[in-house]
């Protein structure tokens, strides 16, 4: 039994993966955003689509407390993404800019 424990740790940590990689810090999140120079292409469809992705994986990548409404535009912009044109509606604009709003409380 004891010669297991090191493997049952290990397998644990392989499983665990990137759920153990470390965020960056809150003042390190709000530069990364400021520099943040992403441009999605093509048409609007396909604009949501790269831009969900890409606050995807910036919302994996900063401080907890930017990373959750980030994750929110993430989520908002995968169901534009799923729209025929690509379009936003007034309700998801106006979600939009209030989590946006949050991440600026955060960013002051």
């Amino acid at each position: 039994m004891t010669k297991l424990l090191p493997a049952v740790v290990l397998a644990a940590l392989l499983l665990t993966g990137c759920a153990g990689t470390p965020k960056m810090s809150v003042q390190e999140s709000c530069k990364f955003l400021n520099s943040d120079t992403f441009a999605p292409s093509g048409n609007q469809q396909q604009q949501a689509d790269q831009i969900a992705k890409h606050y995807q994986e910036v919302a994996d990548k900063v401080a907890p407390e930017i990373a959750d409404p980030i994750q929110k535009m993430a989520e908002i912009m995968k169901k534009v993404a799923g729209t025929s044109l690509g379009d936003k509606s007034a309700q998801q604009t106006a979600q939009l800019t209030e989590q946006n709003n949050r991440i600026g409380v955060v960013c002051k």
